[in-house]
């Protein structure tokens, strides 16, 4: 099964611009709120139509602004989980599961809602209205009841913005195991890079409605290229820098210039240094710093510091680390290996 989008969309002042190919079975879009990864989704369930662009679904062309093809969303078999699950509020865990397939066959909707029931473990909760159940049981209701219609493609938009911590953290991995059974190509909005790294084997990052970075969500993390996909994936120091030669880069911000495992592009404008990559014995990039206060977290601490030569009114740097690894005080100097420099050619 494999996904094309390549589309343009303009909504009031707002402007959508995405390239993605994808096979992988889960991919993620990861962005900011207002970043246009709803209307994405949208886009190719055919909720939205874009201005131009393509859309293609295993060979099955679902939208293409110059052939004028733009098939329904009831034609185009693509299942749409929204935010707050969209459950009938009036009909039992049956009843919402039952609409899912109303467009089978009339002998074949109660065996897949009865499949469905034992698939997501909802045995028990039959009768039930959705005001009843738990926000687990409401996401699992409207998992069934979209599985039921037998979609070629799901679409799930920030299918645990509505759970606390706790249960989001509880059923991510139970989500993970239920997309492998049903063997449906995913596509999941979120937020949250932890979510997107735990769930998503390939990703897509947006920014003010274009796509960034593109790729494995591994190669991603390791790799932004851009200064906006490194803060999406949590990068905490970034800063201007230019290139100096193949291997060097120099920071004004802060004062230094650091060493490169990965040859520097001539169109560099940014570097990242990742909280956790610090380190006091790292021979390489070593430089004296200055405490410069620190925030304890539930399992971590989070030390600020600036470098001795860096410019006074710029931000301070994270170093992150567990709280047993925590030193007693500031070291003198800090170093981070060459490879744990980003180096990023876009803002």
């Amino acid at each position: 099964m494999s996904l094309s989008v390549d589309i343009e969309k303009k909504l009031g002042g707002f402007s959508l611009r995405v390239q993605l190919d994808t096979d992988d079975a889960i991919t993620g879009l990861l962005g900011a709120s207002g970043c246009g990864k709803s209307l994405t989704l949208q886009c190719i369930a055919g909720i939205q139509r874009p201005d131009r662009g393509r859309i293609v679904l295993d060979g099955t062309v679902l939208f293409d602004s110059e052939r004028r093809i733009d098939l329904p969303p009831q034609q185009r078999r693509v299942g749409f989980l929204f935010q707050q699950y969209a459950l009938f509020p009036t009909m039992t865990v049956v009843q919402n599961i039952r609409c899912g397939a109303h467009a089978l066959p009339k002998a074949e909707r109660e065996s897949v809602t009865r499949e469905m029931i034992a698939l997501l473990h909802l045995e028990g909760l039959e009768s039930l209205r959705p005001a009843q159940l738990s926000g687990g049981q409401a996401q699992r209701v409207a998992l069934a009841r979209m599985l039921a219609a037998r979609p070629r493609l799901l679409l799930l938009d920030e299918p645990f913005s509505a759970l606390d911590a706790h249960l989001r953290d509880q059923l991510q991995p139970q989500l993970r195991t239920l997309l492998q059974q049903v063997g449906r190509q995913t596509v999941l909005v979120t937020h949250s890079r932890d979510e997107a790294y735990r769930l998503c084997s390939r990703l897509c990052i947006l920014e003010g409605g274009t796509a960034v970075r593109t790729g494995p969500t591994k190669a991603v993390f390791a790799d932004p290229q851009s200064v906006a996909a490194a803060r999406l994936t949590g990068c905490k120091n970034l800063a201007e820098a230019r290139r100096l030669d193949e291997t060097t880069v120099e920071v004004p911000a802060w004062g230094i210039r650091l060493q490169t495992a990965a040859p520097v592009p001539q169109d560099l404008c940014a570097v990242g240094l990742r909280a956790h990559y610090f380190h006091p014995r790292t021979a390489a990039n070593r430089f004296a710093v200055q405490p410069a206060g620190s925030m304890e977290e539930p399992f971590e601490w989070c030390l600020l510091f600036r470098y001795a030569g860096q410019n006074p009114g710029s931000d301070a740097l994270w170093w992150r680390m567990p709280k047993e690894k925590k030193p007693a005080q500031m070291p003198a100097e800090l170093g981070i290996a060459s490879q744990n420099v980003l180096l990023l050619t876009r803002p």
